[in-house]
């Protein structure tokens, strides 16, 4: 899924946040970096392989949610568990 148009975005934070206005949430961030990080590792790289601009900006997207994952486990650390289990980051561990 490509996120560009509105409709994609509000989707999202309806699911990840309070409504569809959410955007600032650290979950609804989090989703969204998430579900772009998918679409280019899946379906942009495979097609476009000598894309470096591309994957620079990969790098700073897996960046920046890192950072709000950090953020969400000092934070709460139940509704980080929460959210790594749903968009299947990684294993449950910490």
């Amino acid at each position: 899924m490509v996120i560009n148009s509105k409709g994609d975005i509000k989707a999202i934070t309806k699911e990840f946040g309070k409504d569809e206005n959410d955007t600032g949430n650290v979950c609804v961030q989090i989703a969204i970096l998430t579900h772009r990080i998918n679409y280019l590792n899946a379906n942009h790289f495979s097609e476009n392989r000598k894309d470096h601009a591309s994957r620079r900006g990969l790098l700073k997207m897996v960046g920046k949610r890192r950072n709000l994952l950090k953020y969400l486990k000092k934070n709460d650390i139940m509704l980080y568990r929460e959210l790594i289990a749903k968009l299947k980051i990684r294993d449950v561990i910490g």
